[in-house]
């Protein structure tokens, strides 16, 4: 409850009713948008996986995943997947997915460590998505292009859903602004990485905070990174590091930073040994899917995920993320948000 904010004089623009369809309309427009500026075909995805195989996300690493016994299969553990980071590159090589090419999914997880606020739930569902990629795209400036196809897709759902619903109306800038974790810690001295994230996304009004996971020059790191997916190590340039990044929109109904993708290009077979053997996990070595990737049998690729109710809060100009979604919501909260006109789900 800490955490939660209560825009001042708050009143939906959407009834209930009117969300629900608008809803429909971000999710069906931008998943085509996405999938036609990035050559995705959709796939079906998993809810849960094998415990002990090394494919679930590890998100931060303190997380703890919800889990379950299988009768039918001798008591063997299933996880509720965190995401389908890893995943996602198993299938991309068990389709034989050409270069230039790629998958996206409906991804849905639960997440019972989660912080309860306006953005954050206990339901997580996103389009995760992955595509091939040759050794010369591991650059910059293919993840800064692939960022941009994004971005643009972002924006035309934004009209889309502005001209369907005129009450809506339109606040992001034409473009994203790029800025390196560690320009940004030079840039913000003395603050803590939220607090830089707040005054960036502010400034610009759409950024993209690359290099996440990897140690700044003052010893700290922007934001925790699980070290077999995303590539934070490899360095870019004479003073970067790191091929990933987030997405961030200043959103005014809240003043505050928005994340709504986290995504980058991921480890190739050096960098996963490097990035294991920073976060001291290199008994991660023996687990299938690091495995498959030490030994050539994945291809190289980017990926990440898109909240979609995220998107869908920020398209319809929502305080809360349970005006978008069902879920679970303290008591205490459920009547906060209904004292000061948020209506939850």
């Amino acid at each position: 409850m800490s955490n939660l904010i209560i825009p001042k004089e708050y009143k939906p623009l959407l009834d209930k009713r009117s969300t629900e369809k608008a809803i429909k309309l971000v999710k069906d427009f931008f998943q085509l948008n996405l999938s036609t500026e990035l050559k995705l075909s959709r796939v079906t995805a998993p809810l849960f996986v094998l415990s002990g195989l090394g494919i679930n996300d590890d998100l931060n690493g303190v997380e703890h995943p919800v889990s379950f016994k299988i009768s039918d299969m001798g008591g063997k553990t299933a996880e509720i997947v965190h995401s389908l980071a890893k995943w996602k590159r198993l299938t991309l090589a068990s389709l034989d997915i050409k270069p230039g090419y790629g998958i996206y999914t409906d991804m849905n997880a639960v997440r019972a460590d989660e912080e309860l606020d306006n953005l954050h739930s206990l339901y997580v569902d996103q389009w995760d998505w992955e595509a091939v990629i040759s050794d010369k795209q591991r650059s910059v400036e293919f993840l800064k292009k692939t960022v941009n196809r994004i971005y643009q897709a972002i924006l035309r759902t934004q009209f889309v859903a502005c001209d369907a619903f005129p009450q809506l109306k339109p606040f992001l800038p034409d473009e994203i602004t790029f800025i390196h974790s560690e320009d940004l810690l030079e840039m913000y001295p003395g603050k803590s990485a939220k607090e830089r994230e707040n005054l960036a996304a502010k400034k610009y009004g759409a950024v993209f905070i690359i290099g996440i996971g990897g140690k700044l020059p003052d010893g700290t790191i922007h934001d925790g990174r699980a070290p077999d997916y995303d590539d934070w190590s490899t360095p870019t340039d004479d003073k970067h590091h790191g091929l990933n990044g987030d997405i961030l929109i200043w959103y005014p109904v809240l003043e505050r930073a928005f994340e709504l993708s986290s995504m980058g290009i991921r480890v190739d077979h050096d960098a996963l040994l490097r990035q294991l053997e920073i976060t001291g996990k290199t008994e991660r070595e023996k687990l299938y899917f690091h495995k498959c990737l030490l030994n050539g049998e994945l291809p190289l690729s980017i990926g990440g995920g898109i909240g979609q109710s995220r998107l869908c809060m920020v398209m319809l100009q929502k305080a809360h993320i349970g005006e978008i979604q069902a879920s679970i919501w303290p008591d205490e909260m459920r009547k906060t948000c209904a004292k000061n006109g948020i209506p939850l789900i």
